[in-house]
């Protein structure tokens, strides 16, 4: 391809061999995107590392790489011309396009979230029994520092206890009762099946019943391993792998409610949660990077890997439930997850409510990843 070589070859790089240098002509869709929206996600993540700056992912982009591009976007938001023709060559003067496979040398794979939007209640009813808990005064965090040699090195959190830090309590057994009585209930919710769903996506806007708005978001998590109740359906033979989505996962549920606990009790991850600013409503929660998601623009991505801020422009041929077509466009990394593992894996914000979840539940596709890398990384 013009001007292909690879990232390496550069004099200042200090990248992973994954990355493969190109040019934005090579980049499929690159024209016909409209890229000013992701230049306002980047420019909100610019604006965050003002203040406090991101860890630098272990592939080589490096945050400091970024500087010239987070002073030339936070500039950009005061000036009355930061239209379209401007995002575009904000990208294309501070970054580089590199292609980034997956480990197999293949292509990437994408999936979809969204923030789910359901009612609730701040006390118990009848009705309202499904609690959101904040976090537990005895869940801790845990590194290399502080873990048990009997503790799992995945474990990122675990219970302190008068003999040493444990296991935290899982699903099972705290849905059984394990946290009661001592005052962590956040929000109660109606449905069970609800509920585990905002654990898989990590946030939810909440209808209070006085007619206000309330946003939760990650807080911690009882540290071990997820399994998506897709998986389990999968093993036990009640689904097909390709027929598994959120909506046939919620189907089953509702067809065999007498078994959501042998099947949500296999995944004994559980997420804890706090409340946050509701904030611009026409956004996103905030998330991993701590700002604001924007539908159709921010992603999640494997954080040890990438650095939060770095823009990937995505295509995925065979995804047409985005865009009506092939989905070409340029998304931000501004969110993580325990399921997003990989260089070329991301998780697409498709936004907020009932339609965004139709679509986000979807979305399992291959796509190939271009990561835009700075320039002070490459020589220019």
């Amino acid at each position: 391809m013009p001007g292909e070589a690879s990232c390496t070859a550069a004099p200042f790089a200090a990248l992973s061999p994954g990355f493969e240098r190109l040019s934005f002509e090579d980049v499929p869709g690159w024209q016909q995107d409209t890229v000013v929206d992701a230049f306002h996600a980047f420019a909100r993540s610019a604006a965050h590392v003002e203040t406090k700056p991101y860890r630098s992912g272990s592939l080589g982009i490096v945050l400091s790489a970024f500087a010239p591009a987070y002073t030339a976007a936070r500039a950009m938001l005061d000036a009355p011309d930061a239209d379209e023709r401007a995002a575009r060559a904000f990208f294309e003067d501070h970054f580089i396009p590199c292609r980034i496979r997956s480990e197999d040398g293949g292509p990437g794979f994408v999936t979809g979230y969204y923030e789910p939007e359901v009612e609730a209640s701040r006390v118990k009813t009848g009705r309202f029994h499904v609690p959101l808990y904040r976090r537990p005064r005895d869940l801790v965090d845990v590194d290399d520092s502080n873990r048990p040699r009997d503790l799992d090195p995945y474990f990122a959190f675990a219970r302190e206890t008068d003999s040493g830090l444990v296991a935290y309590h899982d699903r099972g057994a705290i849905d059984r009762g394990a946290l009661t009585g001592r005052g962590l209930e956040l929000v109660w919710l109606d449905d069970r099946v609800d509920a585990y769903f905002i654990h898989v996506q990590g946030a939810a806007r909440l209808r209070l019943q006085d007619g206000s708005v309330m946003r939760v978001t990650y807080a911690a998590k009882s540290g071990h391993y997820f399994t998506g109740a897709g998986k389990v359906l999968i093993e036990l033979g009640e689904l097909s792998p390709e027929a598994v989505t959120m909506q046939s996962i919620r189907a089953w549920f509702s067809e065999n409610p007498d078994r959501i606990d042998e099947i949500l009790w296999q995944n004994r991850s559980f997420i804890f949660f706090r409340e946050t600013q509701v904030g611009d409503s026409e956004l996103g929660p905030v998330a991993a990077a701590k700002v604001q998601l924007t539908p159709g623009r921010s992603i999640a991505v494997d954080r040890l890997l990438h650095t939060f801020g770095t823009p990937f422009f995505i295509d995925a041929p065979d995804l047409r439930a985005v865009d009506g077509g092939p989905l070409r466009r340029l998304m931000i990394a501004q969110d993580t997850g325990s399921a997003i593992t990989g260089q070329a894996r991301a998780d697409l914000f498709i936004g907020s409510g009932f339609a965004a979840g139709e679509v986000a539940g979807g979305i399992r596709h291959k796509a190939d990843f271009y990561a835009l890398v700075p320039r002070t990384l490459l020589g220019g």
